[in-house]
């Protein structure tokens, strides 16, 4: 969801207005919305650094605030970052896009990459948004990124594992495990999380 030159597929969505309600909605009564947020927090120690990039109206960031840890969120959809601040009072929310970020933004322990945003980028920024996220990262720190493989929403490009490692590779990542869940389910064919690293160099 970047903020370049050519329009993003979750621009031309238009989706921040539908997207908002039916979280807040969830908030709201109560539902379970930390699934990414646990697997997040296993990935750390106490206290650590995280970055959540494409931080939608903030559910994940918040939940691993709670759980202790320091965490940014940058979002570049200015409903989306309202939504937030309305929702999570306090949250560190940043209107802000990912191809932004710079080494002096770091170095972050973990940055979470969640719920679709690699699928809403502008058509051909997916490996510059890869390497961005790549420049924050501590040594040892890791990238935690989740989106459909199958039955993509609206506007949201189909990105098959293979044509995704490709681009990670070239990015200067790899992948240290891929799940089908956020429970660490085996692999399938309907959605995939990623945790990636660094290469060395």
């Amino acid at each position: 969801m970047p903020s370049t030159t050519r329009r993003t597929r979750w621009q031309e969505a238009g989706n921040s207005g539908n997207f908002g309600k039916r979280f807040a909605e969830l908030v709201s009564s109560g539902e379970d919305i930390d699934g990414e947020a646990r697997l997040a927090d296993t990935l750390l120690s106490r206290g650590a650094r995280v970055l959540d990039a494409g931080a939608g109206m903030g559910r994940v960031a918040a939940a691993l605030l709670r759980r202790g840890h320091d965490v940014v969120a940058i979002e570049p959809d200015e409903a989306l970052v309202r939504q937030a601040r309305e929702t999570y009072p306090g949250l560190p929310i940043e209107e802000r896009d990912i191809l932004d970020l710079g080494p002096d933004d770091g170095p972050f322990d973990l940055v979470v990459c969640v719920g679709n945003v690699m699928l809403y980028l502008a058509e051909n920024t997916e490996r510059e948004a890869l390497r961005a996220m790549r420049t924050v990262l501590t040594d040892t720190g890791r990238l935690l990124i989740g989106f459909h493989l199958q039955d993509a929403p609206p506007h949201a490009r189909t990105y098959t594992p293979a044509d995704f490692e490709a681009d990670l590779t070239a990015a200067g990542l790899r992948v240290d495990l891929r799940a089908g869940t956020y429970q660490l389910h085996p692999a399938n064919d309907t959605y995939s999380v990623w945790i990636l690293s660094r290469t060395q160099g």
